[in-house]
């Protein structure tokens, strides 16, 4: 004769029983995951392109943007990209979180994903750094931040010298950013010592139009490696990126998506990730917007920096690298162009090395 089963033993069974089912989808998951993850970095490591620099040296088309993520948040958003196959990071003394970024190359080498010379590790001088005699130090706080016996690339931030001193941007009693009076051709010889110091194996700027660095190139005996600029489907940068490529400088191009989260962003300002044109490529080939944006940034032999915290988000930021747009597609996204620049930086308008009042 059986026992009665009770109640309370069937709903420890029902529990038991859920456990075992949830516990095995949690475990298919995170092996599909794992999977998604494998494939991903495969590709990756195989097919990432690298573009050759006008000293020789090889920079990765496609690296981790840093800008705007939080310190609390950057360290396991570089181990994660190590991890998927990155390996070039860009960074920036400004950005406040060097500090962080460098925590996660040290555990990634430790671990022996990655040996320093399989990263590619770019940094930038701020604006507060200009006069020769503050370069160099500025660039060994950025190594000492990140963790770092040498950079890959370091570049001048922006074009604006600010006046030396404490604090990112100097303001006057009036409210007005108070400018510092060195040129900016002293500025980019004091960062061609540190390429001989060893300090980094190459040097460039950001935020540069076409009269800027045509000074650098009459006056300096090191060209810039790259100018990195803020380049999206809704500004296109044509004629800069041509003129670069004229003179053998590559381009990298930051806020590919528009900067959705900037602070700089004006209400009117167009979403590029919503945009209907890259909407529509993007369910043809199967993919996102994202991924329509960041191939046609690396088919016009661009460099892509995209930032994100999210490990999802920075696996498809990777997941690029198996379709091609079509040149009809190139033309379309082309085609988008505004001339809508996000990151305008306003407040310095009035600078005398405001680089956006040129056409390019």
């Amino acid at each position: 004769m059986s026992t009665p089963i009770s109640s309370m033993t069937l709903a420890a069974l029902a529990v038991a029983l859920l456990s075992m089912i949830l516990l095995s989808m949690w475990d298919s998951k995170l092996m599909n995951s794992h999977k998604i993850s494998d494939h991903i970095k495969t590709m990756a490591q195989d097919k990432v392109p690298k573009l050759k620099l006008n000293n020789g040296l090889l920079m990765p088309a496609l690296g981790l943007g840093t800008w705007l993520s939080s310190p609390n948040e950057v360290t396991q958003a570089v181990k994660d990209a190590i991890d998927l196959g990155y390996r070039h990071i860009d960074c920036a003394f400004v950005y406040g979180n060097e500090n962080e970024v460098g925590l996660a190359i040290k555990a990634k080498i430790e671990e022996g994903v990655v040996k320093r010379e399989d990263l590619f590790i770019t940094s930038k001088l701020w604006n507060t750094f200009h006069r020769p005699g503050l370069v160099e130090g500025a660039v060994r706080t950025s190594l000492e931040r990140l963790g770092l016996d040498y950079l890959n690339l370091y570049l001048i931030h922006m074009p604006m010298g600010l006046q030396e001193g404490d604090g990112l941007v100097p303001f006057d009693k009036d409210g007005k950013f108070i400018s510092s009076d060195t040129d900016i051709v002293d500025t980019y010889k004091a960062m061609e010592e540190l390429v001989k110091k060893g300090l980094t194996k190459s040097i460039g700027v950001s935020n540069f139009n076409k009269a800027q660095i045509q000074r650098i190139l009459d006056n300096c005996s090191i060209p810039p490696a790259t100018n990195q600029v803020e380049c999206h489907p809704y500004l296109t940068q044509v004629k800069l990126i041509e003129y670069c490529k004229s003179k053998d400088i590559t381009v990298t191009a930051y806020s590919q998506f528009g900067s959705p989260a900037s602070p700089f962003r004006k209400p009117e300002d167009p979403v590029a990730l919503q945009d209907p044109v890259i909407g529509g490529i993007a369910t043809k080939h199967g993919k996102k917007a994202g991924h329509v944006i960041l191939r046609w940034i690396l088919q016009r032999g661009l460099i892509a920096i995209p930032k994100s915290v999210t490990q999802q988000r920075i696996a498809e930021n990777i997941d690029i690298l198996d379709f091609t747009l079509a040149d009809s597609e190139m033309k379309e996204i082309d085609a988008l162009n505004r001339n809508i620049r996000i990151c305008s930086n306003d407040i310095f308008r009035s600078h005398k090395d405001y680089p956006f009042n040129d056409e390019y």
